[in-house]
């Protein structure tokens, strides 16, 4: 994807399976990790909200979007999900591309991209591996669950919108698995990083 080969990785999970953990994994280990929900939190907080508060009024308040409004106008509406993810996507890629020129500029050979809709919105085409974040469905009920102000019903709306872990596990190039604890994750993460530099070298 550049003159000094650089590779773009696309890192995803479904909820409660360890993946801002797993991210801050490869933070550690010296990787650039890029942040798609905070790209959408800034583009809310500016570029983004005049266009969002047209299509949906009453959601931006002192200059920003109210996510909690918006959720509420989307939740249960595919077709006004629709209409924001049109204006959203197109923006979220724009801020992604300039992100990989500036780390491409720093000499990055690796950028990861934390995406937690990745399959979901078709990005997976954009990127030169995806690693998927995974646990056993007990243990990720468990997790979530756990969660404030979570509820059964909420959790099930969730995972009835994200693609199965198991077609997602089926479609990954690399697999971490956390629920056998931190210093097995971190390994995985370590071992997926060599294979990645390997890539380079060819």
């Amino acid at each position: 994807m550049s003159e000094h080969k650089m590779l773009c990785v696309g890192l995803t999970g479904s909820i409660g399976m360890g993946k801002s953990t797993t991210a801050e994994m490869f933070r550690a280990e010296g990787v650039a990790v890029l942040d798609s929900d905070q790209i959408v939190h800034d583009l809310y907080k500016g570029p983004a909200a005049a266009e969002i508060e047209s299509a949906f009024p009453g959601v931006v308040i002192d200059g920003a979007v109210d996510r909690l409004r918006l959720a509420a106008r989307v939740l249960n509406d595919p077709a006004a999900l629709k209409r924001l993810e049109a204006i959203v996507h197109p923006m979220v890629w724009a801020a992604r591309d300039a992100l990989v020129e500036e780390r491409k500029k720093k000499g990055d050979r690796i950028v990861v991209f934390d995406i937690p809709l990745l399959f979901e919105t078709g990005a997976e085409k954009d990127f030169d591996a995806i690693v998927v974040v995974t646990a056993p469905e007990d243990v990720q009920k468990t997790r979530v669950l756990a969660r404030e102000g979570m509820t059964a019903e909420k959790f099930a709306s969730i995972l009835a919108k994200q693609t199965p872990d198991r077609e997602k596990r089926a479609r990954a190039d690399f697999v971490v698995h956390t629920d056998k604890g931190l210093d097995a994750a971190r390994e995985e993460v370590r071992d997926i990083l060599k294979a990645l530099k390997a890539r380079l070298e060819t």
